[in-house]
């Protein structure tokens, strides 16, 4: 051995940026090996452009109702008179299987007021998932939807009045848009 190997000195701040620089290259590596195992348990696009709507809300008759279906399940929209408002807001908690407000059931607009005329809730009965039939069909004690294939009967707010259903239709992610002419209903 020469003197010229005993004194090399070794240059530790080299060996750490070859050790880390070595350990990001791996770890690179692992995350793009592993990424095309991630990326196909997301939903497909088509999936995901399937699972929302924006559905107009001004062109809908005061009284009126709209369905739609979203991913295979049924929503109604609807815009309620002044007396269906009324009398959804006049019923006494007390008498709620599933207690809720009418103004519970409501989304509020991008500036935080609400629409109470628009209501959108879930067009499968809490029991067992038929389609009831819509205000206006003469059916139902209360107003609102009635689920004939075993007799729950809904307010005008959706909330469940009478009937084996368990709970209020459900009201789902929804918003409106900028000028509240139309809503984004969301699985």
């Amino acid at each position: 051995m020469t003197d010229e190997t005993l004194n090399e000195t070794v240059d530790e701040e080299r060996r750490d940026f070859i050790h880390i620089a070595a350990g990001a290259a791996v770890a690179g590596g692992g995350a793009a090996l592993v990424w095309p195992f991630v990326a196909q348990m997301l939903p497909a696009l088509d999936t995901k452009a399937a699972s929302s709507l924006e559905v107009p809300v001004t062109g809908i008759p005061e009284g009126g109702e709209i369905r739609v279906l979203i991913g295979g399940k049924p929503f109604f929209v609807r815009h309620r008179t002044a007396a269906e408002i009324e009398a959804a807001r006049a019923a006494p908690e007390s008498d709620l299987p599933d207690p809720e407000t009418d103004q519970q059931r409501l989304i509020p607009l991008g500036d935080g007021t609400y629409k109470p005329e628009i209501l959108i809730v879930s067009g499968s009965c809490t029991h067992l998932g038929c389609v009831p039939v819509g205000p206006g069909s003469n059916t139902g004690d209360y107003g609102g939807w009635y689920c004939p294939c075993h007799g729950s009967h809904y307010d005008t707010s959706g909330r469940i009045r009478k009937g084996p259903a368990p709970s209020n239709l459900p009201v789902p992610t929804y918003e409106y848009n900028a000028d509240g002419s139309a809503v984004t209903i969301s699985l």
